[in-house]
C-alpha cells in the first residue's frame, strides 16, 4: 500500500511540474519578455494578466496549490535521495543531483519573489516595470534573479526528461537520448528569454545584445 501511494505521489509530482507549473513558468517568462519592448509594453502585458477573469481562482487552484504540492513533495524527494555523483560521475547522475539542488534553491527564490511582488501588491504596491527595475538595480538581487531564472529553466527542462521517462513516453535508450537533446534545447531557449527580460529591466540596450 505504501509503495502504491509513493508511486502515485511521484507521478502526480512529475505531472504537476509540467502541467500546470511548467506552463505557468513559460507564460511568466513570455510576459516578462515584453520588457524588451519597453516599459509600456511590459505594463500592458502585466495588467492584462492581472485583469483575467477568475484571476484569484486561477492563481490559487491552478498555480499556488499545485506549486505548493510540487515543492513540498520535491523537498521530501530531495532529502530522501541518495546522490552518488562522487562515485558515479555519469551525466544523468549529475542531472539528478542538480534537479534536487535547483529545486531547493527555487523554493527560496519563489518565496522571495512572491513576497516582493504579489504580497507587496496586496498591500497596495503596483507590480509594473518600475517595480522590477528598482528590485534589479541592486547587484545582489540581479545575481539572485539571474540564478533564479537559470534554476527554474533547468529544473523545468530536466524535469521534462524525467516526466517523459516516468510516464512511459521515452522507454528506449535512443528515445531518452533524443529527449536529452530536446530538453537541453528547451533549457537554452527559455534561459535566453528569461535573461533577456532581466537585462531589459536594468538596461533596455543590453537586451538587444
Amino acid at each position: 500500500m505504501a509503495g502504491n501511494r509513493d508511486f502515485f505521489n511521484r507521478r502526480l509530482h512529475s505531472l504537476l511540474g509540467v502541467i500546470p507549473v511548467g506552463i505557468f513558468l513559460i507564460q511568466h517568462l513570455v510576459v516578462n519578455h515584453f520588457a524588451t519592448r519597453g516599459a509600456s509594453a511590459f505594463n500592458q502585458a502585466s495588467h492584462f494578466m492581472e485583469n483575467l477573469p477568475f484571476r484569484y481562482f486561477l492563481e490559487i487552484f491552478i498555480i499556488f496549490i499545485p506549486l505548493l504540492y510540487h515543492a513540498i513533495y520535491g523537498l521530501y524527494i530531495a532529502f530522501q535521495a541518495k546522490n552518488n555523483t562522487s562515485r558515479y560521475g555519469y551525466f544523468r547522475n549529475w542531472m539528478f543531483r542538480l534537479q534536487r539542488v535547483t529545486g531547493v534553491f527555487l523554493l527560496i527564490f519563489i518565496a522571495w519573489h512572491v513576497w516582493e511582488t504579489r504580497i507587496a501588491a496586496a498591500f497596495g504596491a503596483e507590480v509594473n516595470y518600475n517595480m522590477m527595475a528598482d528590485i534589479l538595480s541592486s547587484p545582489f538581487m540581479l545575481v539572485f534573479y539571474i540564478l533564479g531564472v537559470i534554476s527554474a529553466t533547468f529544473h523545468f527542462a530536466n524535469g521534462l526528461w524525467s516526466f517523459a521517462v516516468s510516464w512511459g513516453i521515452t522507454v528506449t535508450p535512443r528515445a531518452q537520448q533524443i529527449a536529452t537533446y530536446v530538453t537541453i534545447g528547451v533549457f537554452f531557449a527559455l534561459t535566453f528569454v528569461g535573461i533577456r527580460a532581466i537585462l531589459a529591466f536594468i538596461n533596455p540596450d543590453l537586451a538587444n545584445i
